[in-house]
């Protein structure tokens, strides 16, 4: 676990975050152990939701914006019941982002979510070892982020394919992210179990951290999805926004910073909640 990469951009660096924490044992605690959880599913979740299907995240800083959540703030006094209203406003699911440097996350964090929710639970990290999907697994959660850029770049501990099987062996569903037409175009190609796996295109370029919210029109209008499920994920902070994305083609939104700065989270949750 001692890959560091010498040349610096923003997906190296992400990737270099993941090694550093991986080599200090981040994802090998032990305070919470829900292995025995059954995913929930997260397809099924969002093709059961009665209005715009809503991934709430949260998270406390990012590389494009630093913190988001100052240490003092009161979002972060009991994440549980942080958790809990953005269930009751509408949320279908929730992302809980693990990645200690740079997003301030902790595994800690979704280990403590899983005891008091139902709702399925996507573990957002930047996964380059097989070592934290184990540590989703026992952490409870439903779901785990494979970023494709990451496997293309040759920054992982294996293929993608590889990962992919792996995940779907530990009994968890996966969202295979991409943000390039190249990446969208080789995803559709390759052999996806769609009950399993959906597909994440994410607004936000991980080389430039620039977002730009019609990459997923874009994409959608030029390919077709198929039977995949596909999540828009990046940049969204209004109704307009889903609406844009839902009628391209988009199935669920997943939206983090914008809930995460409001003053009024379960209000800002049924709001985009119900763009449809």
């Amino acid at each position: 676990m001692n890959k560091f990469l010498k040349t610096h951009n923003h997906l190296n660096d992400l990737a270099n975050n993941s090694y550093r924490a991986l080599n200090e044992g981040v994802y090998d605690a032990v305070e919470y152990d829900h292995s025995r959880h059954e995913a929930i599913g997260l397809r099924k979740s969002i093709l059961a939701s009665p209005h715009a299907p809503l991934i709430a995240e949260i998270k406390f800083a990012s590389p494009s914006k630093g913190k988001i959540v100052e240490s003092g703030d009161r979002k972060i006094d009991n994440l549980p019941r942080l958790a809990s209203m953005m269930v009751e406003s509408g949320a279908i699911g929730l992302s809980i982002l693990t990645q200690p440097y740079v997003f301030g996350g902790s595994p800690d964090y979704l280990g403590a979510i899983r005891k008091t929710t139902s709702a399925p639970l996507l573990m957002k990290d930047i996964i380059v070892s097989e070592t934290q999907i184990d540590s989703a697994k026992r952490l409870g959660a439903d779901c785990v982020l494979l970023i494709k850029s990451l496997f293309d770049n040759n920054l992982t501990e294996g293929s993608m394919e590889r990962f992919v099987e792996y995940t779907i062996k530990r009994g968890l569903q996966l969202v295979l992210e991409v943000h390039s037409e190249q990446e969208f175009k080789e995803v559709l190609k390759s052999p996806i179990d769609t009950r399993r796996t959906l597909v994440g295109i994410n607004n936000r370029d991980l080389l430039t951290l620039r977002v730009d919210i019609e990459t997923t029109p874009n994409l959608l209008k030029k390919y077709d999805k198929g039977k995949n499920m596909v999540i828009s994920e990046s940049g969204i902070s209004k109704p307009e926004e889903i609406q844009l994305l839902k009628k391209a083609g988009a199935d669920a939104f997943l939206v983090g910073t914008s809930i995460m700065e409001s003053d009024n989270i379960p209000s800002k949750v049924s709001e985009l909640c119900l763009a449809l």
